[in-house]
């Protein structure tokens, strides 16, 4: 059984108006085109739905048992509209957002808090955790948009979008020798314990760096905040990107410019591939897509 919307639109205004030809004009259609597209709904359904005379028209007693559920079936699809309506508009939606450390705590909060002026009426939900939980998330569809170093393993189900890049500097204590210096070499790092919380070290930063200069000593951890608060309480290093600076400094230590040579962390944008994104989601990463670009100075 075939049965269109228009059929059952017009079905509800012959009722509402009691008329063919008022229910015509309110559909903006001719009376022959309007009473056509009754007989059609009649002729699929197999019974009589109207009660016709010279002055006047009624449902009929199945026809008064079918109106409310046609009611209810328009309104459901007028409501389903108007919700489209307003995601398409960015006047609602959701977007869940997954990053790890140090983007979690630096840079994204400011960013979020950014977009989030612009369209109030998007809810943005962030999750910080690993890099491994954001590629999970992406790869299960429990997050939309993920960030992370442009350097992590992907399965064939995701993609990357290379944003920015920071230079990597050094967090250390205030009472080292190094922390008066206005930048630190690489070298100067061989005889600290380097205190890590970046997954795939050697392959993302050390691989850049001669072997002779590689820190001896690698204390790992899990988090950025636990190797800050690790420093202040003993001899080390720390390695963050730039833009983590307002944490390291929060934590009382100094921050120097690593150098000879220069590595830069590069942070990209993680989404599903093939997989089209929500409205709301696909106006939050072209947001950040904008706010990277308006940073020449830290292309990728």
């Amino acid at each position: 059984m075939h049965v269109t919307l228009q059929q059952l639109r017009a079905f509800v205004a012959v009722l509402e108006t009691g008329s063919f030809s008022e229910a015509a004009k309110a559909m903006h259609l001719s009376q022959a085109a309007l009473s056509g597209l009754v007989k059609e709904l009649e002729s699929r359904v197999g019974v009589r739905l109207l009660d016709r005379n010279t002055r006047h028209v009624s449902a009929s007693g199945v026809g008064g048992e079918f109106a409310p559920l046609v009611r209810r079936v328009l309104a459901n699809l007028d409501e389903a509209l108007d919700s489209l309506a307003n995601l398409k508009a960015l006047r609602g939606g959701t977007v869940r957002v997954a990053a790890p450390e140090p983007l979690s705590c630096t840079v994204l909060p400011g960013l979020i808090a950014r977009y989030t002026e612009q369209y109030p009426q998007v809810d943005v939900r962030f999750e910080d955790v690993p890099i491994e939980q954001v590629l999970s998330g992406l790869a299960n569809g429990s997050c939309d948009i993920g960030f992370g170093p442009a350097g992590a393993l992907l399965d064939d189900a995701l993609q990357a979008q290379a944003l920015w890049s920071d230079p990597l500097w050094v967090a250390l204590r205030p009472d080292d020798p190094l922390a008066g210096r206005r930048a630190v070499r690489w070298l100067d790092l061989a005889g600290h314990s380097l205190i890590n919380y970046m997954p795939n070290l050697a392959a993302n930063v050390l691989a850049q760096v001669p072997t002779r200069r590689h820190p001896r000593n690698i204390v790992p951890v899990h988090r950025v905040n636990t190797a800050l608060a690790l420093l202040r309480v003993r001899a080390g290093a720390a390695i963050c990107p730039a833009s983590a600076e307002s944490l390291v400094r929060g934590f009382g230590l100094a921050f120097l410019p690593l150098e000879q040579p220069v590595v830069r962390w590069r942070v990209a944008l993680f989404e599903r591939r093939g997989t089209a994104l929500s409205p709301a989601s696909e106006s939050f990463a072209a947001f950040i897509r904008e706010c990277a670009r308006a940073h020449p100075e830290r292309a990728v």
